[in-house]
């Protein structure tokens, strides 16, 4: 048997290359959009990708499920499982419940595991020359190394109400299923740390059915359907707006975008009349170069391994964007960008100094400075972290407005005081002071090393 796990750090997204030596042939589950990966490890290997499997329909990234059969031939194999409303509506072979699927000398055995999704399903793999025991489970968004998957992303995401609560009663349903599997099973999952999918997954990369039992705090209910259903759904973080769009992508007819686009670079006219437009200027410096020196009206979302989600927070689908950043790097973001299918790139700068005009500059805040401006009426204190994080300690007076909601929550951020603004350390305040200046406000100071410092300083919080 050959294996290969590949793994997006931007969406912290696993996807599997699994073949049959002997046989020549591989499958790919729950491919990621630039599926040039899995086309290269077929070549190096001398295998043909026949055969195309998902777990669910993906709310975090769009699958790449059909560009990889356009480009292969290969057969797609998915889940016929969660009733009406949860169907695939493009043409592939439908699995349900207990059925066998052969890639040469390999077995995969349908598991249907819904909680997360009423159609989810897991893979069972069995490497029969090997042994006539199964060996490992792929869980998709089921079950992560030390959580599970949440079922509220669909009421949050998308506005169906009564989702999370039936989702969350179907999760504990296949947590008692999957406690029956043998201890030694591998588990590799659809995520890592750092997933909007669960509340607390762990980082390495696979795990055990036996450890899973013992560790994963999901397995600790196994009386207590109340509690179970409780904890699932406290505390989950805000799932990012373009979740719902990904829903609706993944299980539709859609244009295929079967190559990485090249992007064209603006000159300054053309620059200049697209922001006369109003076309979004996304700049993906470094927070610290951006705060040097930045165009009026552009939004900072650093090219990290964040990049893709926040930028999926503020860009709708339908409307052209342009990006600040140097070439070597545009391979890279736009990769990230086509993973949430946000494909509509007006052009790109290389740098400020395409642009004609004057630069704005960050105003920033030192600790001290804070705690004098502490308590002054004229002043408001904004804490963009989510609600979790908030609520398990802020800084006494502070405001929460979430980053990721700010623009539609404007009315809570008031034009005529002083507005602090600061998070964890410092990425999404700058996220937050960008988008704050493109507004139309004037009097913003950006605390920030965050929490981070107010906390390691000793300073008092209050939950």
């Amino acid at each position: 048997m050959f294996f290969q796990h590949v793994y997006d750090k931007s969406l912290a997204q696993a996807s599997y290359f699994i073949g049959c030596q002997k046989a020549g042939v591989a499958a790919v589950i729950d491919a990621k959009r630039d599926v040039d990966t899995y086309l290269e490890i077929a070549k190096q290997n001398n295998m043909k990708i026949t055969h195309i499997l998902e777990t669910h329909i993906h709310a975090d990234f769009l699958a790449g499920s059909r560009e990889l059969a356009a480009l292969t031939g290969a057969d797609m194999y998915l889940s016929d499982e969660g009733g009406e409303g949860w169907e695939y509506e493009f043409p592939h072979i439908g699995l349900k419940d207990g059925q066998k699927i052969k890639l040469g000398n390999l077995i995969l055995e349908v598991v249907h595991t819904p909680g997360h999704t009423p159609e989810s399903i897991s893979f069972l793999l069995t490497d029969t020359p090997a042994s006539d025991e199964p060996v490992m489970l792929f869980t998709g968004d089921f079950v992560f190394v030390g959580d599970i998957g949440r079922p509220d992303l669909l009421e949050k995401a998308a506005g169906v109400v009564g989702t999370a609560d039936a989702g969350a009663l179907q999760m504990y349903q296949s947590v008692q299923k999957f406690n029956t599997l043998p201890d030694f099973i591998q588990v590799w999952p659809g995520h890592g740390a750092g997933s909007a999918c669960g509340k607390s997954l762990g980082s390495v990369p696979s795990t055990t059915v036996g450890y899973e039992k013992v560790r994963n705090w999901a397995f600790q209910y196994k009386h207590d359907e109340k509690g179970f259903v409780k904890y699932l759904l406290t505390d989950q973080p805000e799932p990012p707006k373009y979740f719902a769009m990904m829903k609706h992508l993944n299980k539709v007819d859609r244009p295929l975008l079967t190559a990485v686009p090249k992007l064209r670079k603006l000159n300054q006219i053309e620059l200049t009349e697209a922001l006369a437009k109003g076309i979004k200027l996304i700049d993906a410096r470094d927070k610290t170069e951006f705060s040097k020196g930045f165009i009026p009206g552009s939004i900072n979302i650093q090219g990290n391994n964040s990049f893709a989600t926040w930028a999926g927070w503020f860009l709708t689908y339908e409307e052209p964007f342009m990006i600040l950043a140097p070439e070597s790097q545009l391979d890279d973001l736009t990769r990230k960008l086509m993973r949430i299918g946000l494909d509509n790139i007006y052009g790109y700068i290389p740098s400020t100094e395409t642009y004609t005009g004057n630069l704005d500059q960050s105003h920033f805040i030192s600790l001290e400075e804070l705690k004098a401006l502490k308590g002054d009426p004229n002043v408001q204190i904004v804490d963009l972290r989510g609600a979790a994080e908030f609520n398990a300690g802020h800084i006494e007076g502070a405001d929460n407005v979430f980053v990721g909601t700010m623009v539609n929550n404007l009315d809570k951020i008031s034009k005529d005081k002083k507005v602090v603004i600061h998070c964890q350390g410092g990425d999404r305040a700058s996220i937050g002071y960008s988008l704050l200046i493109k507004n139309g406000y004037t009097n913003v100071l950006n605390y920030s090393p965050g929490m981070n410092e107010w906390v390691n300083e000793g300073n008092p919080v209050i939950a």
